[in-house]
């Protein structure tokens, strides 16, 4: 499987097991409370680092006490092991 290849939510539900991931239509959405404003974004510049890495970015909502994560494939129109790789890896830098 390629990284084009769309995904299910079937196909994304183990690797997103224990994550507040969730596979939507076509997208993979998350919020993780941060505790207030400033803090959600210094969480997004850790997740920042990762997505240059990936060179894949996410679509980000910041709030006053939370932020929360749309990954999706604009190039395919949908979720691709992509998306779930930088799920894992948002989940990761939140647990620590």
């Amino acid at each position: 499987m390629d990284d084009r290849t769309l995904l299910l939510a079937e196909d994304t539900a183990a690797a997103l097991a224990g994550t507040p991931f969730e596979h939507a239509v076509d997208h993979l959405v998350a919020s993780y409370e941060t505790g207030d404003f400033s803090a959600g974004v210094r969480f997004l510049d850790r997740v920042a680092v990762v997505a240059d890495e990936l060179a894949h970015h996410p679509d980000v909502h910041v709030r006053w006490g939370s932020i929360t994560f749309e990954l999706r494939s604009h190039d395919v129109g949908g979720v691709t092991r992509r998306d779930v790789e930088l799920a894992q890896r948002i989940h990761a830098l939140a647990s620590e």
